[in-house]
């Protein structure tokens, strides 16, 4: 009998096909490394009828492998939210090299959604649960007037703030808290990632001055649904004078979202990078 192998892999399996042995592959776990402009889509997850990042980007490796997958994101970005660095990992029986499945998956995403890298992880590795920190940003944009390229990137807010404020406020978070203030209510969305607490650690957490823009920077364990927009909305009452930086603190204590600012914009909010 004849003995053809589809690839150089431990633990095929023997399949048989018209009198030759095949060696089947194996299931491999791959990771991909993303950029994404939110503008346009519903958000990351599959939704019947509306365009998302997770949606297309299953039809796209479904077009080249063949297979149904569902790639599993390291977290669920929302309507208008865009990404520098999200991370998602699928299981596929392609031989399809890395390298090569960048190329393909960019011949047929959109503009919109580009491939930046993608690796061989271990069989065991998950885009969300093995993830040990995320970092997020969210742009003002502070000059008069936003340029129109611009729009769809930032938050337009050219009215005076006591960004030495903010910065205080912006402080009070860092550390472990319950952020439920911060946290929108999706009992759906907690049920389907796990989640049973509010609390988080939050590592870092400071505003900067770029040019015409004053940007947040967080970087955390995790984080809850809208909760960097919620903060951002409520460090601006505290840079117009509604709210002070030890107010912040007290609110996080309060556990009570009416307390907090209104839910920032989401076209400055970008997921930065996903460290393992």
């Amino acid at each position: 009998m004849v003995s053809l192998k589809l690839g150089h892999y431990r633990g095929c399996k023997a399949l048989h096909i018209c009198g030759l042995q095949v060696q089947a592959l194996p299931m491999r776990t791959l990771k991909l490394v993303l950029a994404y402009d939110g503008s346009d889509f519903a958000g990351w997850q599959v939704q019947p009828g509306r365009e998302t990042i997770q949606g297309t980007l299953a039809s796209a490796i479904g077009r080249i492998t063949g297979e149904k997958v569902l790639p599993q994101g390291s977290g669920r970005t929302d309507a208008g939210v865009h990404a520098i660095g999200q991370v998602a990992t699928f299981a596929t029986e392609s031989p399809i090299p890395a390298d090569n499945l960048v190329k393909a998956l960019n011949d047929i995403l959109p503009a919109s959604i580009r491939v930046l890298e993608a690796s061989d992880a271990e069989a065991d590795f998950h885009a969300r649960k093995s993830a040990r920190a995320k970092t997020y940003r969210y742009r003002i944009y502070r000059a008069d007037i936003c340029p129109p390229f611009l729009a769809r990137y930032v938050w337009h807010y050219p009215y005076p703030l006591d960004e030495a404020a903010m910065q205080e406020a912006a402080g009070a978070v860092v550390g472990e808290h319950d952020f439920t203030s911060f946290a929108a209510v999706d009992p759906e969305r907690a049920r389907d990632e796990g989640i049973v607490s509010n609390v988080r650690q939050i590592f870092s957490s400071v505003w900067k001055c770029e040019g015409p823009e004053l940007v947040y920077q967080v970087s955390g364990r995790g984080f809850l649904h809208h909760m960097v927009r919620n903060l951002v909305g409520t460090f601006l009452l505290v840079g117009k004078g509604t709210l002070t930086p030890s107010d912040v603190f007290g609110i996080l204590q309060a556990r009570n979202r009416s307390l907090a600012g209104a839910t920032a914009p989401a076209s400055g909010l970008f997921l930065v990078d996903v460290m393992y």
